[in-house]
């Protein structure tokens, strides 16, 4: 159990099953059309996993928030914070504004959605405030590799190679990650990340 970003394949994103996300992809192509800006339908169908192959996403929030929303409220203005964490479907469409959507999500009565250029300008930002090693964490996520690497103990090895206010507090840094990688895999791949 926990909370998970995870990528969302064609089948799930258009399934108007019950764990489909039909009612969000119809939802927000309307307003995409009402904002004169072409409909989202370009979602990649899922595939075999292949651990490294960087066709899925999948990555599991358990370290505390707490040192990263210091963090966000010192190097962000409000609206980037809440434009980082506000969200609960990030798509690989540029979005001026969040588009929120009378439907239910996992954790909240709407869903609200973000588009990932946005999200990865605000998470590239983080990522220079604390001098985050890019080259040396996983740059795919496709079975918790993120989330391995600063909880099994590789994120202290490099720490010490290469320190940097990054390596100051490790769980602000697993989230200046995430909210990074998974803004990259959005845009790289076309598809959907929610929290599921």
């Amino acid at each position: 159990m926990g909370i998970y970003l995870v990528s969302v394949g064609a089948q799930e994103w258009f399934s108007d099953e019950e764990e489909g996300r039909g009612e969000v992809a119809a939802g927000l192509n309307e307003e995409l059309a009402r904002r004169g800006l072409a409909p989202y339908t370009s979602v990649p169908e899922e595939t075999e996993f292949v651990r490294g192959s960087g066709t899925a996403f999948e990555e599991k929030l358990v370290p505390p928030m707490d040192g990263f929303s210091a963090l966000c409220g010192a190097h962000l203005s409000r609206a980037e914070e809440e434009l980082l964490l506000g969200w609960t479907v990030l798509v690989p469409i540029s979005l001026d504004e969040e588009i929120r959507l009378p439907v239910e999500s996992a954790y909240d009565e709407t869903t609200t959605v973000a588009g990932a250029p946005q999200i990865l300008a605000v998470a590239e930002r983080l990522a220079a405030a604390v001098e985050l090693p890019s080259d040396r964490i996983p740059a795919t996520s496709d079975n918790l590799e993120l989330t391995l690497w600063f909880l099994d103990g590789q994120a202290k090895e490099t720490a010490t190679t290469r320190p940097g206010p990054w390596s100051d507090d490790l769980d602000a840094a697993f989230y200046v990650a995430l909210y990074l990688r998974a803004a990259q895999h959005s845009i790289r791949r076309g598809c959907p990340i929610v929290y599921s």
